[in-house]
């Protein structure tokens, strides 16, 4: 798929372990299989419900067009009649912006192999970390679609 930055499946180890802030969201600490990367995310528990073990394929992508293809601006990206075979395929999607790039191991900038990546998506806010390798496509203030999916054990 055109536009992707980062897909990988999450197994979800803990939810809300300082107590629940808010009554429709929970916040999801996960750690990736395929690159160890660790994941903390914030979802509205009503709309996507979910429990310890659970796994999602999570995929980070520049835009929501099959083709890969995008508006100049944000006002030309949304069509109130686009139809996506890309959102038809998952269960829960939010659009947000990156708004920072850490050196996750506090050593050497953003330049370091351990970085952390922080996007909000309208408050609900993620937190994705490990080797910059998988990283690479992100930049600051970047707007981005988060979609996740179930997938079996």
């Amino acid at each position: 798929m055109a536009g992707i930055l980062f897909d990988d499946v999450f197994v979800i180890k803990d939810i809300d372990p300082e107590g629940k802030k808010f009554d429709s969201v929970s916040r999801l600490f996960c750690e990736s299989e395929a690159y160890k990367m660790d994941l903390i995310l914030d979802i509205h528990s009503h709309l996507y419900p979910v429990e310890l073990g659970d796994k999602f394929r999570l995929v980070l992508t520049s835009t929501l067009r099959d083709d890969g293809g995008y508006g100049t601006t944000e006002e030309e990206e949304y069509d109130v009649h686009f139809k996506s075979s890309r959102l038809d395929s998952f269960d829960y999607v939010m659009h947000g912006k990156i708004y920072r790039i850490d050196d996750a191991g506090g050593s050497g900038g953003i330049d370091s192999a351990h970085v952390a990546t922080y996007a909000s998506f309208g408050g609900l806010l993620m937190r994705l970390e490990g080797d910059v390798k998988n990283m690479i496509s992100f930049d600051t203030y970047m707007n981005i679609y988060l979609l996740l999916k179930r997938v079996g054990f």
